[in-house]
Formats: structure tokens, sequence, C-alpha cells
């Protein structure tokens, strides 16, 4: 098989699964899976995965959220980095204040972030984003 028939053939597969399973793609990628309002939540992280498309936390919630276990979206590896957040930033035991959009189905404990609060340092993911 020449390469040219493998992407097509690569790129109809995609599109089939986007179109039959759309919320896996909200899932991971944009903004339009996410409410416009501005959320924060307040917590432990509990558990971190950092990678490609995105990192993801496990926050143990304080606050209004108490007792509430949150996945929290946060940047791509680069952006990341740009922001100064680090494995050893991100460890397991850790308060962080994270502010950004939850998820627009209610009954989900997701939201991604924009900004993180670390140690009283601002780790700002999406810094020419207007808040």
């Amino acid at each position: 098989m020449d390469r040219r028939t493998f992407l097509s053939g690569f790129a109809a597969a995609a599109g089939t699964f986007a179109i039959l399973f759309p919320r896996f793609g909200l899932a991971h990628h944009g903004w339009g899976w996410a409410t416009g309002d501005e959320f924060e939540l307040t917590g432990v992280i509990k558990a971190v995965k950092l990678g490609n498309p995105h990192g993801e936390m496990t926050v143990d919630a304080k606050g209004d959220f108490a007792g509430e276990e949150w996945v929290v979206e946060i940047g791509q590896p680069w952006r990341n980095e740009q922001a100064g957040l680090t494995v050893e930033k991100l460890a397991k035991g850790t308060e962080v204040t994270v502010h950004g959009h939850r998820s627009a189905n209610p009954d989900a404990k997701l939201m991604k972030a924009e900004w993180l609060e670390i140690g009283g340092t601002k780790h700002d993911l999406y810094p020419d984003r207007e808040s």
C-alpha cells in the first residue's frame, strides 16, 4: 500500500469516527465542550498524567466541592513548559487552585484550566486568552 492510499484511508476512518462518536473529539480538543462561565476549583492533586494531546490531573476538591474528585485538563506539553509547570510542581499531595471553565455537562466533574496557582505562583496556560 502506498502512502497516499494509507493517508486517504486513515482520514476516512478518522472522519467516520468523529461523526459516530463526536463527544470523544470534544472531550480532548478546543473549548466547545466547556461552558463560557469562569470557574475556580481548589484542592489537592491526587494524580497527574502529562503528555499529548494535553495533560490531565485529578484533584480532590475542597470548599464548595469538598469530597468530589475532579479531572482538570491542563495544557499540551509545550504550553505547560511555557507556563512553568513541571512534574515536580504537579506532585501528588500539592495544593492547587485552578481557574478555567467546567464541562457543559453539569454531571461531569471535568474542567479545562486557563491558569493554575501553586504555592502562591500563578502558571498561566493561556496568557493571550481573556478570562
